[in-house]
């Protein structure tokens, strides 16, 4: 009876220690993928309204005489062209000099007028501030490289290192020191991408957080990050290993042209920006060409991504089309 038994559990048993086999593997290759989702970040910006600038031309603005007349103001300390000046045409008798002072009176008026309309409305233009609620682009361009371009990770690592990412001035120079390494690599670009969003300032902040979220949720940990000149950096031992440091006799994944690195490139800037449409490695050198250029007094918040970034990780073809669906090939 216990032989019979036996015999009748051993299939069972045989079939149960398979599924557990392939479960342990299965599970083992898992850890193996999120291990090589470490990523690098750098950013920093604000999204306060530009402060409102007044139109003053020199040696003039407000007049602080007496009258208070707005405008030039021709004499040192003087009140400007004002009720002040226009007082002693309009004496008895005013003839000639008076006329004079009344087409004065009314032109200066006059530009008053419409200075305060272009204030208003703003006319006079979103980019120097007229408005209070400008329009802000936010602008992505993704660039996936063969691993090979190994040059390409110490490069973005020393820009984390050193930026400042507390300026408008240093957030442009990171946006250009990490288009130009971009640049410097055109033989392992693979595939890209590029679009632009466009809304109100008061909306733009959430747009571009939504954007960089979605890019951020895609690594598994940022083993290197400079933030608002924040610079914190996992610990070699704390970093997460390499897929070739995992210890997984089964693993298929070896180092090779399917293993590739994504750089993300985010920009707030106000006003509108368009970036070209990146169909082909010229599309992609002159949208990271624009990218760069973007002058520091426009720039209001960035952030520069990238995957992986602890030394040994590998990201593959499967991770690549499961996450970056939309990249093209250039």
């Amino acid at each position: 009876m216990p032989k019979k038994l036996l015999q009748t559990i051993k299939p069972v048993l045989k079939t149960v220690f398979t599924l557990g086999l392939v479960l342990v593997l299965a599970l083992g290759q898992a850890d193996g993928a999120l291990a090589a989702r470490s990523g690098g970040r750098i950013g920093g910006g604000s999204f306060r309204a530009p402060s409102s600038r007044t139109y003053a031309p020199p040696g003039g603005g407000y007049g602080g005489g007496y009258g208070g007349g707005y405008g030039y103001a021709p004499y040192p300390g003087g009140g400007g062209f004002g009720f002040p000046f226009l007082l002693p045409f309009w004496g008895i008798g005013g003839g000639f000099s008076g006329l004079f002072g009344i087409l004065i009176f009314f032109a200066i008026a006059n530009f008053l007028l419409q200075a305060f309309r272009r204030v208003s409305s703003g006319e006079a233009g979103e980019d120097v501030g007229y408005s209070s609620n400008p329009t802000v682009t936010v602008s992505r361009l993704q660039v996936g490289l063969l691993a090979q371009a190994r040059d390409l990770q110490p490069e973005l690592n020393h820009i984390a290192e050193t930026a400042d990412t507390n300026s408008p001035a240093g957030r442009a120079e990171v946006l250009q020191e990490a288009s130009l390494a971009l640049l410097r690599h055109p033989e392992y670009w693979v595939y890209a991408g590029a679009g632009t969003q466009q809304a109100k300032l008061n909306a733009a902040e959430s747009q571009f957080n939504r954007l960089a979220l979605a890019e951020r949720s895609k690594f598994t940990e940022e083993t290197l990050s400079n933030v608002n000149n924040q610079l914190k950096a996992a610990r070699t031992q704390d970093a997460l290993p390499g897929a070739d440091e995992i210890d997984n006799p089964t693993r298929l994944i070896t180092e090779g042209p399917g293993e590739y690195i994504i750089v993300t490139l985010l920009a707030a800037t106000l006003g509108k920006v368009e970036l070209p449409a990146v169909n082909s490695a010229d599309d992609l050198r002159q949208a990271l060409r624009q990218i760069g250029s973007l002058p520091a007094e426009q720039l209001l918040a960035i952030e520069v991504l990238w995957t992986p970034q602890a030394e040994g990780d590998t990201l593959t073809s499967d991770d690549l089309f499961a996450e970056y669906p939309d990249l093209k090939l250039v």
